[in-house]
């Protein structure tokens, strides 16, 4: 695994790292739980099935969550409070307009501690408070998974840094 920092005209250029089978993302999201906070938002981008809910199960198993990890398609937030931080979990996909994340009262969620990591977050906009971290999961060409990381705050590049460390310290 190749972790690096993309070279755009950003003044926080995005990590991105390769994972090759589903045990890469879970370890990735199992590293990324090691550096969390007690509250952040990360907004998960992706098509269906590039592995957005994977990577939440990997950071829920890092944060010592042993139960069901689920997509919340239907529910539209799964909360998981039996770990180290709370964690809810939302998918707005099934959204047909933004309105519907006030008509649900969702926004008590991002108020208080907790990490939110929040599936289809455009659908959700201009409602959803903005995020501290980015994370871009894409379906590779030569297989596997490509992830990218973006921090957006000062807590989410505290947490990014923490990743790249854990990253740096598992290189053979």
């Amino acid at each position: 695994m190749v972790l690096h920092a993309h070279s755009e005209h950003d003044s926080e250029p995005p990590a991105c790292l390769h994972l090759p089978d589903e045990n890469a993302t879970l370890a990735a999201g199992a590293r990324l739980a090691a550096g969390l906070p007690d509250r952040l938002r990360i907004f998960l981008q992706g098509d269906l099935g590039a592995g957005k809910t994977t990577l939440t199960r990997g950071l829920l198993r890092g944060l010592g969550f042993t139960g069901r990890v689920k997509s919340p398609t239907y529910t539209l937030v799964e909360p998981y409070k039996n770990s180290r931080i709370a964690v809810y979990h939302f998918d707005f996909y099934r959204f047909t307009h933004a309105e519907e994340f006030l008509e649900a009262g969702l926004e008590e969620y991002f108020e208080d501690d907790g990490v939110c990591l929040v599936e289809w977050p455009n659908l959700a906009q201009p409602y959803l408070p903005a995020a501290d971290l980015e994370i871009g999961l894409r379906i590779a060409a030569s297989g596997g998974r490509d992830l990218e990381l973006r921090a957006l705050s000062a807590e989410g590049r505290q947490c990014l840094e923490k990743f790249i460390s854990a990253a740096d310290t598992h290189r053979p």
